[in-house]
């Protein structure tokens, strides 16, 4: 017994310390332009839904409604969003083109999150999404204007012509 238990823990020791000098060794990719570790993007997609939780299934207090699609539209330029995310018909970004992990275009038909319920979203413009480069914006926008946004990202493939107009400036 006390020769499997010592075979455990020295198992453990060296897998601590192949992570440790890999780390340390530079074997980590810090760079934006290096590759994700094997299982990295599985792991973070994990992490992430797991965190989300039942949150996902929370519906908007507020109607999808013209005035709340412009809000969300001013919001989303004076937030700066456009910076990581993109404007409405605009390429990327250099900011956006030099992140990893590239951040999504969410005006785009191809990378939009239309597809997401919008109770995701939300949560992830209030918590933000660590080692992704999105800050949490609980502390500068109210929750108002984060469901805004939520839901000027949720029918962005569908926005009127007034709030395409507010998004191009």
């Amino acid at each position: 017994m006390k020769a499997i238990l010592a075979g455990v823990l020295i198992g453990i020791c060296l897998l601590l310390l192949a992570g440790y000098l890999f780390v340390s060794l530079g074997g980590m990719p810090v760079a934006t332009k290096g590759d994700p570790l094997p299982f990295e993007s599985f792991l973070a997609k994990k992490g992430i839904d797991a965190a989300i939780g039942k949150e996902a299934e929370k519906p908007s207090p507020l109607p999808a409604d013209e005035a709340n699609l412009l809000a969300g539209a001013r919001v989303y330029q004076q937030a700066q969003c456009w910076v990581c995310h993109g404007k409405l018909s605009q390429p990327e970004s250099a900011i956006a083109k030099g992140m990893y992990p590239a951040p999504p275009q969410l005006l785009s038909s191809e990378q939009g999150v239309t597809d997401d319920p919008v109770g995701v979203t939300y949560w992830k413009i209030k918590n933000g999404i660590r080692l992704t480069g999105m800050p949490a914006f609980s502390a500068s926008l109210t929750d108002s204007e984060m469901w805004q946004v939520s839901l000027l990202l949720l029918h962005s493939d569908k926005l009127s012509a007034p709030v395409q107009e507010a998004l191009s400036h």
